[in-house]
């Protein structure tokens, strides 16, 4: 039968009293509290029982004593009692983490979210600079050691919760893409008027003239076909011109189509015929026939 029981020594204090704790103790097994106790534990029996100055045979026993109070190995308890010889003590070694020495402190990184909130945020390569010429043209002291930082460690700084302190505001960037302009489908207009389909056509230039661009827009149905030209297609000159345009239809318009380009797709376009009350669409990808009909109107009628 195998006993498990905790211990008070501090009657045992002669090698013969090991000796005989050793014969009789064969079928008891002993219980530790924890590493920290068993080596308290150690350091105090070694001691007591003055080991450094014991004959090898004796020192024999109270390794054999050692190893069955504690359940050590032989090879753990001489690290142990070589640590003793050593030092005079047994103690559990603490394991240090090397760590590099902080170049930049608290107070550097509040004052490069300073420099940053007061230059607008700026990219790590301007912020440098910034940091450079108030150390060196302006003598500032305080960013003599800030000015040497890298600009990849400014990106480091960013990240860190003095920094994200120091800034009046910090929002990460969202995810995800922005509201879609136009719905991208073919009209299907069910023979009634008021769909049209628009497409730009550049004149060319001529003699060192640049070209104006054509507004070609025909109306599904009825073929009804209302032209318009302008010096740019940028909003100044587009918007003013696609009103005149689509006033200029007998009819009430109820869908607007173009191909994908920047000059239709846009907020400022698709707001003027939300407002007009007009349905803004665009051509599919992979469907080249979308707008095929406003394409076919640019060679017949405006390039004749």
């Amino acid at each position: 039968m195998m006993m498990v029981v905790k211990m008070n020594d501090s009657k045992v204090s002669s090698i013969a009293q090991i000796k005989n704790f050793l014969s009789e103790s064969e079928v008891i097994e002993f219980n530790k509290k924890s590493r920290k106790e068993a080596y308290i534990w150690i350091e105090g029996t070694l001691r007591r029982f003055h080991y450094v100055i014991l004959a090898k045979k004796e020192k024999g026993l109270i390794r054999k004593y050692l190893m069955k109070v504690t359940g050590y190995s032989r090879s753990q308890l001489a690290r142990q009692i070589a640590q003793y010889r050593k030092t005079g003590e047994v103690r559990i070694k603490e394991f240090e983490r090397n760590k590099f020495t902080k170049k930049y402190t608290p107070q550097d990184i509040q004052l490069l979210a300073q420099t940053a909130r007061l230059h607008d945020s700026p990219n790590g390569a301007a912020l440098k600079k910034t940091l450079e010429h108030m150390a060196r043209e302006y003598g500032k002291e305080e960013y003599l050691n800030i000015a040497h930082i890298s600009v990849s460690h400014i990106y480091n700084l960013k990240k860190k919760v003095p920094y994200l302190r120091s800034v009046s505001f910090y929002q990460k960037t969202k995810k995800g893409k922005g509201k879609a302009i136009g719905v991208r489908c073919k009209p299907k207009p069910q023979g009634k008027p008021g769909y049209l389909r628009v497409d730009t056509m550049h004149q060319g230039d001529q003699e060192g003239q640049k070209g104006v661009y054509h507004i070609d827009t025909v109306d599904e149905i009825t073929q009804w076909e209302v032209i318009g030209a302008t010096e740019k297609i940028t909003d100044e000159y587009l918007l003013p011109l696609l009103e005149r345009i689509i006033a200029g239809y007998p009819y009430q318009i109820i869908n607007f189509h173009a191909d994908n380009g920047s000059e239709y797709i846009n907020q400022k376009v698709a707001e003027m015929l939300s407002r007009l009350l007009i349905k803004l669409t665009k051509s599919r990808p992979r469907h080249t026939n979308d707008n095929a009909l406003a394409e076919t109107k640019n060679g017949w009628v405006l390039r004749k």
